[in-house]
């Protein structure tokens, strides 16, 4: 089985998954947001997104494919340009920081080590950029695949809680620890990036 993870540009956007490809749930702030999708916009507003935060700060995201076929992605970026951050009540993320957005692992391709593999890219990536680790805003009350990852999730691969919250949590994980993540962890990155997307509906903030 071959393997290969290469950096998420807009020659291979088209290889997420339609819903992702046009949700800019993280990309634009909530009133831009809803105004896109009611327009119909919203796939021109992602990948003008891609494009502006390739261009300033490089790579926002890696794209595993496993026999040339794509079985998921992880997207992320610094916190100025994910405006969405700026309206959680645990914001801001900390300045030596990028947030984790979001994440996917095809059905079929669970269980096989490639959330362990994508994050521990993403990791060396960040690291010799000079950021020192990962955060996100879990969602406390998750029921459901939605853009927001679920806290009990978070947790159970490694972040650990900086600021609560009974709804939005912030979360933050060492870039360093994920160099030698065990086997349990891994496992659980697998759970957690195969059950952000299992369904098509998101659910809005």
């Amino acid at each position: 089985m071959g393997r290969r993870l290469v950096p998420l540009t807009l020659d291979n956007l088209q290889d997420l998954p339609k819903r992702c490809r046009e949700c800019v749930f993280w990309e634009l702030d909530p009133v831009s947001g809803e105004a896109a999708v009611k327009a119909g916009t919203s796939a021109l507003e992602k990948e003008a997104w891609i494009s502006s935060v390739l261009l300033d700060w490089g790579s926002c995201g890696r794209v595993v494919y496993v026999d040339d076929v794509p079985a998921g992605f992880v997207l992320y970026a610094p916190p100025a340009y994910v405006p969405r951050s700026t309206a959680f009540p645990t914001s801001p993320v900390s300045p030596d920081a990028v947030q984790l957005m979001t994440g996917f692992i095809a059905p079929g391709y669970q269980g096989q080590g490639l959330g362990r593999v994508m994050v521990q890219t993403v990791a060396k990536d960040l690291l010799r950029r000079g950021f020192k680790a990962i955060e996100a805003f879990g969602d406390a009350r998750w029921k459901e695949p939605a853009c927001m990852l679920p806290v009990d999730y978070l947790l159970a691969v490694g972040f650990k809680t900086v600021r609560h919250h009974p709804t939005h949590p912030r979360l933050r994980l060492e870039l360093r620890s994920t160099v030698s993540w065990k086997e349990d962890v891994e496992m659980a990155l697998d759970r957690l990036l195969g059950a952000v997307h299992k369904e098509p509906a998101l659910r809005p903030l």
